[in-house]
């Protein structure tokens, strides 16, 4: 009891020793009734917040954690939230506090998603992903972002769709910018990636430039990609190491599955699709419905969010016409078709072999 009453009084300094305050501090507060004793760094030892700097992890069904731009293009999402810790933020009824030194927040997936019917872009790619698929993750170098990937068969994906900005791409005169985000809102892009053209898909100014094997690629050029499949790999928007998948492997991903008629179902994800139109993800693709750009003639339009997603392939029909796969709310089908090349489609990236 000597130290209790020394320490109750005041007598002993708890900064003098760290070990001597981890083990009293619990103690003091119990036998002296006071608040939090604050450590050397300005916070108390019940608020030991964690920096963390990680790549966004599925914590349980229902919540998340968020980092970096996630954290940014979300946080109007967090209502109410609490320190917990760990240093994180969880959702409560308590009012809401800012995070001064931790980098990671915790969202409650459940809530966000509490009463959806359809698709909100207001909802982190995060809570979209299937909890009980173990994926895997992938870093862009060319911007340093993560990306969640998943093995289905023999082939490995991104289980999210592509968010890279080419920007003015090319050099000299053979420059595009053929990439958007939904409805031209930036923040858009970081819940479901960017909608790309078919020619900046392929990347056809490196096509055009490639010293081995130019291909000149692109809106009403027929080129050696023209044939019901390609016969060379063509990374295209995809970072290295990975490519634009041609249409035979979009049908061996449909095989891996099960069979064309019933793959939407397991392809699409869980949530966001309108008119109950949500797939199984059972393989973790987790495709959004993140809808499309469509060009007809001088008018422009983002259409069918919720509703519809498009896949560019490597493959090209014929000049003016290129494969896509397709995915819809009403349908079980995953469908190959083809579409115009200055359209707007999402882009998976497969792993090379």
């Amino acid at each position: 009891m000597s130290l209790m009453k020394t320490l109750c009084d005041g007598k002993k300094s708890l900064r003098g020793s760290v070990a001597v305050a981890a083990i009293s501090s619990a103690l003091l507060l119990a036998a002296c009734g006071g608040t939090s004793v604050s450590s050397d760094n300005g916070l108390s030892d019940s608020e030991d917040i964690h920096s963390s700097s990680s790549s966004p992890k599925v914590e349980s069904s229902s919540s998340v954690i968020l980092s970096g731009d996630s954290l940014e293009e979300s946080s109007s999402a967090l209502s109410s939230s609490s320190w917990s810790s760990e240093g994180t933020i969880e959702s409560s009824s308590s009012s809401e506090k800012e995070p001064s030194s931790s980098s990671s927040v915790e969202l409650n997936c459940s809530a966000l998603l509490e009463g959806e019917t359809g698709w909100s872009w207001n909802v982190p790619k995060e809570c979209r992903f299937n909890p009980d698929i173990a994926y895997g993750t992938m870093i862009d170098s060319r911007d340093g972002q993560t990306y969640k990937t998943v093995k289905i068969g023999d082939q490995t994906w991104m289980a999210e769709n592509l968010n890279f900005d080419p920007g003015q791409g090319g050099s000299g005169d053979t420059k595009y910018d053929w990439s958007w985000c939904y409805n031209d809102e930036p923040k858009n892009c970081a819940v479901a990636g960017r909608l790309y053209s078919w020619a900046a898909a392929i990347d056809s100014v490196k096509l055009a430039t490639d010293a081995d094997n130019p291909q000149d690629c692109g809106y009403g050029k027929e080129c050696g990609l023209a044939l019901r499949g390609t016969t060379i790999l063509v990374q295209g928007i995809c970072p290295e190491g990975w490519h634009l998948p041609t249409r035979a492997e979009w049908n061996t991903l449909f095989t891996a599955v099960g069979e064309e008629s019933t793959a939407g179902k397991f392809l699409k994800s869980q949530t966001g699709w309108y008119n109950r139109g949500n797939g199984t993800d059972a393989y973790g693709f987790s495709a959004l419905p993140a809808g499309s750009r469509k060009v007809d003639g001088d008018n422009v339009e983002f259409l069918n969010d919720g509703g519809y997603a498009g896949f560019w392939s490597a493959s090209q029909l014929a000049a003016n016409v290129a494969y896509r796969m397709y995915l819809s709310y009403g349908s079980d089908y995953a469908t190959l078709s083809y579409d115009h090349p200055n359209n707007g489609f999402s882009v998976r990236c497969l792993k090379d072999l």
